[in-house]
């Protein structure tokens, strides 16, 4: 309540990413007090095992909120049960000319067309080593998101770029993710083609069973982050590449192209998140969970803003969520609400674990 009546309008009064950017600094300075007393959000009848990884809740920050892992302790602390920072581009890189981050509060939305704005992988890599040297490790499960530069635009370039990110951060991820559904970046999207994914899959496999045989460890789970407006038998063949290559899993989905009539008057470039894009990925976890039959992990994001989106997302197929739009509109009280929601839904219904609700709707 305070956020919604207090803060929002004070923070409302700011162009977007100006109060975005000064939220975050905040934040950052109580990065390290929070990793000294963080304890996640959890209960036995939400954790549950994703790739190999243990999440104490279903409920996760998306990519785009921490681009550089700023804050990076403090989102436990709201009630996340996992940690998703980036995109992480190789070298540091602008981004695209401001203004390029737009509300849209009648529809609980945003579009942003920021372009991989990032402090670039060895920045990125300097500030978790120094998380690593704390010995307080992360309560919860941190995901890396990694991108190309914007400069890089041939098919092998682009592929070593993903390899050098990969080499560089991997190491500090308990999952990494592939950006390959990114509108703000051309030339990005024809990534998720299968040909190409296949290739790029491959090599990181590889890379990612170097890494692990060097340090006796298992591989880092590999998901791919893919977009809401691919035809179906496009997100077929992202599902046959991925279980063929056996990765950890898929994020579905990135932001949108396409504007819903009701939106007048808006950008129309950059990409759409927020509650108009619930349906549309919602519809893609179920169609990716009919098309692995359920083998493969989904992890469900666009649009969730309440504990029913949630658990209708976990219903379609999902085995995890993640947000960031609604955290604008919401404030940060919005995870924990989420998952005691979700465990008031289980009430309701009679369930008594959340892996009993996934894909019953599918």
């Amino acid at each position: 309540m305070f956020y919604r009546r207090i803060l929002r309008p004070l923070l409302f009064l700011q162009d977007p990413e100006t109060a975005h950017e000064r939220t975050l600094e905040l934040l950052a300075r109580i990065h390290g007090i929070a990793l000294r007393t963080v304890r996640p959000f959890s209960s036995p009848r939400l954790s549950l095992q994703v790739a190999g990884l243990q999440f104490p809740n279903p409920v996760g920050l998306a990519a785009g909120c921490d681009k550089n892992g700023k804050a990076i302790a403090v989102w436990p602390y709201f009630g996340f049960g996992f940690v998703e920072i980036g995109t992480v581009t190789v070298r540091p890189q602008s981004g695209n000319p401001r203004p390029r981050l737009f509300r849209v509060p009648e529809h609980g939305a945003l579009i942003n067309c920021l372009g991989f704005n990032s402090e670039g992988s060895e920045a990125v890599a300097r500030r978790l080593a120094w998380l690593r040297r704390q010995k307080r490790p992360l309560p919860v499960p941190l995901g890396i998101n990694l991108g190309k530069n914007r400069q890089v635009t041939g098919y092998d370039e682009t592929l070593e770029d993903y390899r050098t990110g990969f080499r560089r951060l991997a190491r500090f991820a308990d999952f990494v993710v592939l950006n390959v559904s990114s509108p703000n970046t051309p030339g990005l999207r024809q990534w998720q083609e299968r040909e190409r994914l296949d290739v790029l899959l491959e090599m990181l496999c590889a890379e990612a069973n170097a890494l692990a045989n060097r340090h006796g460890s298992r591989p880092v789970p590999i998901f791919v982050k893919i977009s809401p407006d691919m035809t179906e038998p496009d997100v077929q063949d992202v599902a046959e590449v991925a279980v063929q290559r056996q990765i950890a899993g898929i994020i579905a989905t990135n932001t949108t192209l396409e504007r819903p009539e009701a939106l007048v008057g808006v950008p129309r470039t950059g990409g759409l998140s927020g509650r108009p894009l619930r349906d549309r990925a919602t519809a893609v976890v179920r169609l990716l969970y009919r098309l692995t039959r359920g083998q493969l992990p989904i992890i469900g994001v666009g649009g969730i803003s309440t504990p029913e989106d949630a658990y209708a997302r976990l219903q379609a197929g999902a085995s995890l969520v993640q947000l960031y739009t609604a955290l604008v509109y919401e404030g940060p009280c919005l995870p924990r609400h989420i998952n005691q929601g979700l465990l008031r839904l289980m009430d309701r219904d009679g369930v008594q674990h959340l892996s009993e609700i996934i894909g019953v709707h599918a």
